[in-house]
């Protein structure tokens, strides 16, 4: 696939969940069901599969490929798959990506190792993504992770040297979630990669990225309301600022309660939990080490739910 035409593959992705049974084995029923549903909404043109929101990193490479595989077949023709590879070591990367290429995927989201939290180099970046371009022909996202990540949230040396050094890559998730490290990003491959997509994947400021520009989003919020996250992207792709506003508005309380209350690393519970909540899943299981809600927490999820015009992405 051509830079251009891919340019055109990217709008609205979901990052979708794993269902699980109460066990903690993939729901294959309810895994299929999720992903038919979400892919189906009119406007979302593409799913982000295994990636945090899923626990990617917490399945193992049989239930990788089973999840991509089941994506393949729940999915209408033309749904653009997108698989998160989040191995530590270059090689497990390549073989994460190589089993993600069998199964059916159209691109590789490449997570940056956890152990860069201590320190990355242009180099080191350069080579492990390398490695993964040489190991399969898709196209790769980069993801910059966020500002709270030190070293994993990309620095514009990094940046600039993957940009300049790898053709393949077609898109970066920038998830800085951090409006003026967001538009340093967006100015950067506007210089150096115009055919590269940035995609605003800060759920919580969605808005100022497609205000400051954005060719789409990897979003989790959109496996939860995906009109909602269609309609306020579209509001901004037709610069009807004060309808975006509106949906901004609806969304918010949500954002805060899925991504920004702490611990920030339960947000993939609470995504399961307010599908379970709006009757689309049966259980909201995560694997461990990760923890079920409690009480409480649930409470602020079903608060924030209760939102007018949050589900069904109507005008206010």
């Amino acid at each position: 696939m051509d830079k251009p035409s891919l340019l055109s593959r990217w709008g609205i992705h979901a990052a979708t969940v794993c269902p699980m049974d109460p066990e903690g084995r993939i729901d294959t029923a309810s895994l299929s069901a999720h992903l038919a549903e979400v892919s189906a909404t009119p406007g979302i043109s593409g799913l982000l599969l295994n990636g945090h929101a899923g626990e990617g990193h917490l399945l193992t490479p049989d239930e990788r490929a089973l999840v991509l595989e089941a994506a393949r077949a729940n999915t209408p023709e033309g749904c653009f798959l997108t698989a998160g590879v989040t191995a530590e070591s270059t090689a497990g990367a390549v073989e994460e990506a190589r089993i993600s290429a069998r199964a059916g995927a159209d691109a590789i989201l490449v997570f940056p190792p956890n152990h860069w939290a201590s320190g990355i180099d242009p180099e080191m970046a350069l080579a492990h993504h390398a490695a993964i371009a040489e190991a399969v022909d898709l196209p790769l996202v980069l993801y910059k992770g966020p500002v709270t990540a030190g070293p994993m949230s990309y620095s514009v040396p990094v940046l600039r040297a993957l940009l300049e050094g790898l053709p393949s890559v077609a898109a970066i998730k920038e998830g800085s979630w951090e409006v003026a490290s967001y538009e340093q990003t967006w100015r950067l491959a506007s210089e150096l990669r115009p055919d590269v997509a940035v995609l605003g994947s800060g759920d919580e400021h969605l808005l100022t990225s497609y205000l400051i520009g954005s060719q789409g989003s990897q979003v989790s919020l959109a496996a939860v309301i995906p009109e909602t996250i269609v309609a306020l992207y579209d509001a901004a792709r037709a610069d009807d600022w004060v309808v975006a506003r509106q949906h901004h508005e609806a969304i918010y309380a949500l954002s805060v309660a899925i991504y920004r209350d702490q611990p920030t690393n339960l947000a993939t519970a609470r995504l399961k939990a307010c599908l379970k909540i709006l009757g689309r899943m049966p259980h909201d299981t995560v694997r461990r080490p990760m923890r079920q809600l409690s009480t409480p927490e649930l409470d602020r999820l079903r608060q924030a739910l209760a939102t007018p015009n949050l589900i069904t992405g109507a005008n206010p």
